[in-house]
């Protein structure tokens, strides 16, 4: 990526399409001259404060409970640098590559809001890292989302120094001090109060969250339309999506929702065959009739989650803060309970609308309720097994969606000598909902692959052309209806036609914008 192309970090609020960008797609970075001037700015008043006899937490006393220690000048140095050791404690699997760069882009953007008080050249060396692909190494646990994502952003800051361990832009694991001479990149020794602004932020639940909101709203769409070949497949009725109906109820997540599968449905012949009068059912069961209901109510919880973010990426969350008349003050700007708590709320919504798809799917392998499709969609059922197992699958998915869906923020632990007394667990709560997305993804596929089944198996009526367009789709790389074959790899490819976002490219080619 050419420098005009990078993303300008600077006081002004970083946007979704920012951090997306930065941390999915390895974009680089580029500090502006405004932020370069706040850091400047700031930074003469903590050196102003680290030469004065009136101890100034973070710059010449201990951190936590440790506060109440006032530092010797001549150990200060050694004070930022014990602060990052000792807080790079991580430990279990490493996180993903692009959690760890939104966290980093995160920081960044808060060093350069010119509140934090650290010199340029830490922030160049963290802006040299993202845009070089330097990723250091981050692990599973370790913050308990207050006083900031403490260890993971402390194995960043680590990083900065020279220390510890990163994974290459060619995804080889190295010694940072090897892989920043290869890049050219000079290590940094931290200068007071430097440490703590490396650390004190909820960046790494922030950029999950993020993450998270990119990933549902493709999702939703998603979900529109399993939902849509499900109620097409099983002879159900569309006119309960009807705009007026759906407008006795103004939750907008609900009219988004029934609009996409109204669209979707538009002009099937499958559910043209049963307008003659012949069906005698009254009402769909609710996972069919509710299906707006349940994926709008999901769209609007999504909503709620990004005007948090939103928010957040506005923020400057340092402890203390250099304020624009020159104050340096303390506060509880760290807790993480703001995004904790969308965090918990969003990996509801995922359980929920994985648990209504699984019921669909079930519908469709059911003789008793499919409606005249063999039982299990299978090719000779008895000697075929067909789908059964893949609904076994979606099932256990579920449950472990269930499981997810436990809310972390409702939990504390006291830390540091009780001085942190109330903490938010936000990045557990982000851990989780990956998880649970990875799940979500998992279930709209199968609820895919079996739908393009059983629409298959109502030849001669045709499928709509919006829902089609998906048959087709799965058609170039799933063969359609016939003896049991290998099901697992059948259904990783439709993972990956969901994750990509294959699928709903292929309904939009028909339908144009779904929203």
């Amino acid at each position: 990526m050419h420098d005009s192309e990078a993303t300008a970090v600077g006081p002004e609020p970083l946007t979704f399409d920012d951090v997306i960008q930065v941390a999915r797609h390895g974009g680089s970075v580029r500090l502006t001259d405004d932020a370069l001037a706040e850091m400047a700015a700031s930074r003469g008043r903590i050196e102003d404060l680290a030469e004065a006899d009136t101890p100034a937490y973070g710059v010449s006393t201990g951190f936590g409970a440790l506060a109440t220690r006032h530092i010797d000048p001549a150990l200060r140095a050694q004070l930022q640098r014990s602060l990052i050791r000792s807080h790079a404690a991580g430990s279990g699997p490493e996180v993903e590559t692009e959690v760890t760069r939104a966290m980093m882009l995160l920081r960044l953007h808060t060093l350069a809001t010119g509140h934090t008080g650290v010199r340029q050249k830490t922030a160049r060396v963290l802006e040299s890292l993202l845009n070089a692909g330097i990723t250091p190494v981050v692990h599973e646990y370790g913050s308990l989302g207050c006083s900031g994502d403490l260890a993971p952003l402390s194995h960043v800051a680590l990083t900065l120094m020279g220390e510890g361990v990163v994974r290459t832009a060619d995804g080889q694991v190295k010694p940072a001090e090897e892989a920043l001479k290869q890049s050219g990149i000079e290590p940094v020794e931290l200068a007071a109060k430097e440490g703590l602004a490396l650390v004190n932020g909820t960046d790494g639940m922030l950029g999950m969250l993020v993450l998270a909101i990119d990933d549902l709203i493709k999702l939703l769409k998603t979900a529109d339309i399993s939902a849509a070949m499900s109620v097409e497949a099983l002879l159900g009725t569309d006119a309960v999506f009807a705009a007026d109906l759906q407008a006795l109820r103004p939750h907008p997540g609900q009219a988004a929702a029934a609009a996409n599968m109204r669209g979707l449905l538009e002009g099937s012949g499958i559910m043209e065959s049963h307008r003659d009068g012949s069906c005698t059912r009254v009402q769909d069961a609710y996972s069919l009739r509710c299906a707006p209901q349940v994926a709008g109510a999901a769209r609007d919880t999504v909503a709620h989650a990004a005007t948090v973010a939103a928010r957040e990426l506005a923020s400057a969350i340092d402890n203390p803060v250099v304020l624009a008349d020159g104050r340096v003050e303390s506060n509880g700007n760290f807790h993480g309970a703001p995004v904790a708590y969308v965090l918990d709320f969003l990996a509801i919504a995922v359980a929920d609308l994985a648990s209504i798809a699984e019921r669909r799917t079930d519908r469709m392998l059911d003789v008793a309720r499919s409606h005249g499709l063999p039982a299990f969609l299978a090719g000779d059922p008895g000697v075929d097994s067909g789908h059964m197992i893949a609904q076994y699958t979606q099932a256990a998915i579920v449950s472990e969606l269930k499981r997810l869906a436990v809310p972390a923020s409702v939990d504390s632990i006291p830390s540091s000598a009780m001085q942190e007394d109330h903490v938010s667990m936000g990045w557990s709560a982000g851990r989780k909902l990956r998880r649970a997305i990875d799940g979500l993804t998992r279930v709209l596929a199968i609820e895919v692959l079996t739908a393009a089944r059983a629409l298959d198996l109502r030849a001669p009526h045709l499928p709509a052309a919006g829902t089609g367009a998906v048959v087709a789709l799965l058609r170039e790389s799933v063969a359609g209806p016939g003896p049991d074959r290998f099901l697992a790899p059948e259904i990783e490819a439709v993972v990956d036609l969901v994750a990509s976002g294959a699928v709903v490219s292929a309904a939009e080619s028909v339908t144009g914008p779904l929203s």
